[in-house]
């Protein structure tokens, strides 16, 4: 029996380095950075240790676009998207395997304002012009808004 399944991924971490944009030859936008989570854990001979995972973030068109605006090193943000895994050939013809998260959401969870903003895969504020889910294009922050204008 072939169900829907479910490949959700929620993390809340710090960016490790400023984001990077990228257009494709087609002009689509793609941002990429890294998002570290840690978490502490008791271990068997009763000592608190840290740990640190690595993620890698894909966003594309809008929320890419608002990404990369937005983020810089450091900030701590909430991204929600899927896992996919990419394959490929390096030059001496080994499999290469990279495990990427492709965003769908992101919120950033501190700002100059203290506020905070959440944005969905259209780049929209939630709650703002986007309905939900994925926009079809239109929504999101004009270029030439100021500071004080923007709502986080």
């Amino acid at each position: 029996m072939a169900g829907r399944g479910l490949n959700k991924v929620m993390i809340i971490g710090n960016l490790g380095a400023d984001p990077e944009m990228k257009y494709t030859p087609s002009g689509k936008a793609i941002t990429t950075f890294r998002v570290a989570v840690g978490r502490t854990y008791r271990s068997p001979e009763g000592e608190n240790r840290d740990e640190t995972e690595w993620f890698r973030i894909v966003a594309w068109d809008k929320l890419a676009e608002t990404c990369n605006q937005y983020l810089r090193k450091g900030a701590k943000v909430y991204v929600e998207g899927r896992l996919q895994t990419r394959t490929w050939k390096d030059k001496d013809g080994q499999d290469r395997y990279m495990t990427e998260v492709v965003a769908s959401d992101m919120q950033m969870l501190d700002s100059r304002q203290g506020g905070g903003g959440e944005y969905q895969g259209g780049g929209a504020p939630r709650g703002g012009q986007s309905s939900g889910g994925q926009s079809a294009g239109g929504g999101g922050f004009d270029g030439d808004m100021m500071d004080d204008e923007i709502p986080f």
